[in-house]
C-alpha cells in the first residue's frame, strides 16, 4: 500500500523523470537515503517498473499509426497463444493488448507512410493466424498520451 511519502515520490517523479533522488529527496522533504530506500522498495514491489525513454514516432519518421481491433476464430483452443506469437514477431506492432467480449486482441501498428502500411497489412497482418474478422482504424489524432497516474 502507497503511504503519503510514497505518493509524493511518484507525483514528482512522474512531473519530472530525469530528477536525480536528491532532488525528489529535497522536494518531498526527506533525505536522500530515505528517498533511496523509498524508491528501491517502490521497483522491488514492482510499482515502479522502470525508466523509459519516450520516442515520437512521428518525429522519427513513422507517420501512420492504426489500431487493430481482431475477433479470432474459436476453434483451436491454441488460436489466441498462436495469434499473439505470431503478432510479437512483427517489428512494427509496438502494442498488443488482449480483451475479454466481442473484440479478442488490438495491435497498435505504426508504419512510415501508407504505402508502407499497406505493404504491413498485406504481408504481415493479413498472415497472421486464426483470423476471423479485423477492423482497422486510422489514428487521426492523439488527444491524450501521458501515462501519469494520479497520485
Amino acid at each position: 500500500m502507497l503511504d503519503a511519502t510514497d505518493r509524493a515520490l511518484l507525483r514528482h517523479w512522474q512531473a519530472e523523470p530525469e530528477a536525480q533522488v536528491t532532488e525528489l529527496a529535497a522536494r518531498v522533504g526527506i533525505s536522500q537515503s530515505h528517498a533511496s530506500r523509498r524508491i528501491e522498495r517502490l521497483r522491488e514491489t514492482g510499482v515502479l517498473r522502470g525508466v523509459h525513454g519516450v520516442v515520437d514516432w512521428r518525429a522519427a519518421g513513422w507517420s501512420v499509426e492504426v489500431s487493430l481491433r481482431f475477433t479470432l476464430e474459436k476453434s483451436d483452443p491454441r488460436a489466441l497463444d498462436a495469434f499473439l506469437a505470431a503478432a510479437r514477431e512483427i517489428p512494427e506492432v509496438v502494442e498488443i493488448q488482449t480483451f475479454l467480449g466481442r473484440v479478442d486482441v488490438r495491435l497498435a501498428v505504426v508504419a512510415r507512410d501508407l504505402a508502407d502500411w499497406q505493404r504491413i497489412w498485406r504481408t504481415r497482418i493479413l498472415a497472421l493466424p486464426h483470423i476471423a474478422e479485423v477492423e482497422p482504424l486510422m489514428h487521426v489524432a492523439q488527444v491524450k498520451t501521458d501515462a501519469i497516474l494520479p497520485v
